[in-house]
């Protein structure tokens, strides 16, 4: 073999060395997708939910419309009807969160039962704008109020003491109806229905609505919800809620048991892009 062919020989390899170790650098350059980035992805809607006007907007207007639904249901009740209710739910729906959530950005915590457990009987959360005012006008027109929330025991004591610290009417252990080991609200709801005639559903979820979304796939929940369309404004009334919900856990199948990245992969999937011609 020549000098000329042993140097060609050996430029070769070089380079391909060279390629190799830059493509190893590459990849460690290149970091899995972390709990932590997860977490910075929030950092949008909290702050919207935070400092929005239009989130205080979206407030103001649903309480309004609920008030609305209630005073045609009392203009529209006869004397041997049952005694008019409205159902909400709590989280994010009366009460606001945020600080709980947003306690989680710059960390490589999720969220847990044990931290929620100790946030609810911290009872820091706070009214969202217009809950309080709305909740006493209609106790006011002799209307009844349940709290149907998947709050669990664990954390009812301080529940109730954060909903009466807030000034919510009827805060106490008949009309705050907790979980009781399943997530699903049907029986609840049943259960006000058989002594009221409930006017008003309220919530962030559309597990807080009597349509039968719970467990149910991305697309399912969406066509239930397309079914029910006539429903809402009229006797479902929807609260601003982009920061967590079911609605993620029906991105993808057993999605909160997926890794970081594969959760990022899922939420990524849904969206529509464009980047220009």
């Amino acid at each position: 073999m020549g000098r000329l062919s042993s140097r060609f020989i050996g430029l070769l390899l070089l380079s391909a060395f060279l390629a190799f170790g830059s493509a190893a650098g590459f990849a460690q350059d290149k970091a899995a997708v972390t709990v932590k980035d997860l977490n910075e992805q929030t950092v949008m809607a909290l702050s919207w939910m935070e400092a929005s006007a239009e989130y205080r907007e979206l407030c103001y207007q649903a309480y309004n419309l609920a008030d609305m639904i209630v005073d045609k249901a009392i203009a529209a009740a006869q004397p041997s009807d049952k005694p008019l209710a409205i159902i909400c739910d709590l989280d994010e729906t009366l009460i606001n969160n945020s600080a709980y959530d947003a306690g989680m950005i710059g960390t490589g915590n999720s969220y847990a039962g044990k931290t929620w457990t100790q946030w609810e009987n911290a009872a820091l959360a706070r009214a969202m704008p217009g809950a309080a005012d709305f909740l006493n006008d209609v106790q006011g027109k002799h209307v009844e109020i349940f709290y149907v929330t998947n709050r669990d025991q664990a954390g009812l004591a301080g529940t109730i003491k954060n909903l009466q610290a807030l000034g919510f009417p009827l805060a106490d252990a008949r009309h705050v109806l907790i979980s009781t080991g399943s997530g699903d609200k049907q029986p609840r709801f049943d259960q006000v229905a058989r002594d009221y005639n409930v006017v008003v559903y309220m919530g962030d979820n559309t597990n807080d609505l009597p349509i039968g979304t719970y467990h149910k796939s991305m697309a399912e929940r969406n066509a239930l919800v397309d079914q029910n369309k006539a429903m809402f404004g009229t006797r479902f009334v929807a609260l601003p809620n982009p920061s967590y919900g079911d609605w993620e856990g029906a991105l993808a199948p057993g999605y909160y048991g997926l890794s970081a990245e594969k959760k990022d992969q899922a939420r990524k999937s849904v969206l529509q892009y464009w980047t220009g011609q």
